[in-house]
């Protein structure tokens, strides 16, 4: 049998280092548990940065999978195909929006939703040729294409790719007199994270998400929402700016609805913001295929139960209560998120984020460290009270070390 050890000396001998991952090689998974090539199990606590929402194998998808795979996979969009329309229906129906362009990765739903609010811009706002400007915030993440690190914050994911694609405008993140104060007449869009994962799981001050709507629709600028890591359940409701009762222009969605089998993304939105392409000025071979559709079309069957949104509120409810317990004991110095998604910020003097995931690991528990001190916690919706209790059990027993 060949050992992960084995395993990962080939991988850093092939493959470039843009990772760099916990040294565990898994070869199956169920549920919220992943087994390496060893046979040792580890409860996982990252899902795929939301990707996995409905755990490894969910039975649904699979199924969902498998019959499309035995009629066709591929057709491209030079052709119609019987799975396209019912998968954007119900995609527009979920989102309460009216149009669905459908791609296949998170950066690409982003780029698409950059060219789109360029393209209204310039259409039906009537902000002059090459002008356009969106705002961002900082320590924003929304992929790491050359467009999308143009205007990161992130060091390790901008440095040595310039020259930076221009047209972007960051603003400190939850700061909405900074956020007023920078839209003018060329402003075409608002693009935010609802909540920033990759920056630690930040969840913006109370009403900020409201304010960017007010602000937005006064000023006839698009709200653009990424929602490819806080969508489609992980927060308690589908969408994480439900919380505040907010309806952006744009949903990027990503990740999750492909339900960890495929790369499914979409952005969706009005017929007047995404109406003004004519084909031929975007598109995608595999976007919107016949066997993403049938994934899609499920997960979107999943959501509409509200049983994985109920799952995360209940369980967020007492990851957040148990975690909680945590701060001031000297090890952990905040606690952030909504629903069953955690940022942990660790006081240094017990370890890196990147140590203590090491150290969970060793105990069983996979999570994954982000910006140097802190460690993100996302299980799978479907995970069990008891199994979360144990994961955090092992969160505990690390830090009193």
């Amino acid at each position: 049998m060949v050992t992960s050890s084995e395993l990962i000396t080939t991988s850093d001998a092939y493959s470039a280092h843009n990772y760099h991952p916990l040294p565990v090689v898994v070869a199956s998974a169920e549920g919220a548990w992943m087994t390496d090539v060893e046979g040792r199990r580890y409860l996982d606590m990252l899902a795929g940065y939301s990707a996995l929402n409905f755990g490894h194998g969910n039975p649904r998808l699979v199924n969902a999978a498998k019959a499309q795979l035995d009629r066709v996979t591929l057709t491209s969009r030079a052709f119609h195909h019987e799975r396209f329309a019912d998968f954007c229906a119900s995609l527009a129906e979920l989102c309460g929006m009216e149009t669905v362009l459908p791609m296949n990765t998170g950066a690409e739903a982003v780029e698409t939703a950059v060219k789109t609010a360029r393209k209204w811009g310039y259409q039906v706002k009537g902000v002059p040729a090459g002008q356009a400007k969106i705002i961002v915030a900082d320590n924003n993440f929304h992929g790491r294409t050359t467009t999308i690190v143009s205007f990161s914050t992130d060091e390790d994911a901008r440095r040595d790719f310039g020259p930076y694609t221009p047209g972007f405008e960051i603003v400190p993140y939850g700061d909405l007199a900074a956020l007023e104060a920078a839209v003018d007449e060329h402003t075409v869009a608002v693009l935010l994270e609802p909540i920033q994962g990759e920056a630690g799981v930040l969840v913006p001050p109370p009403g900020y998400l409201t304010g960017v709507r007010e602000l937005t629709r006064d000023r006839n600028v698009l709200f653009i929402a990424d929602e490819i890591q806080s969508g489609l359940g992980r927060t308690g409701a589908t969408f994480a700016c439900e919380q505040e009762d907010v309806v952006p222009d744009m949903y990027v969605l990503g990740k999750a609805l492909g339900g960890g089998v495929v790369p499914v993304s979409a952005v969706v939105s009005s017929r007047a913001v995404l109406g003004v392409y004519r084909p031929g000025e975007h598109g995608s071979t595999f976007g919107g295929n016949p066997l993403a559709c049938a994934v899609g079309q499920e997960v979107i069957a999943m959501l509409r139960t509200g049983e994985y949104q109920q799952r995360a509120t209940e369980l967020g409810e007492h990851l957040h209560r148990e975690l909680g317990l945590l701060v001031g004991d000297g090890a952990v110095r905040a606690v952030r998120g909504r629903g069953l998604w955690a940022g942990v910020d660790i006081d240094p003097a017990h370890g890196t984020g990147r140590e203590i995931s090491e150290r969970l690991m060793e105990r069983g528990v996979l999570v994954k460290d982000t910006h140097g001190s802190t460690i993100r916690i996302a299980p799978p919706l479907v995970i069990t009270k008891e199994d979360l209790d144990w994961g955090l059990a092992q969160l505990r027993a690390v830090l009193s070390h």
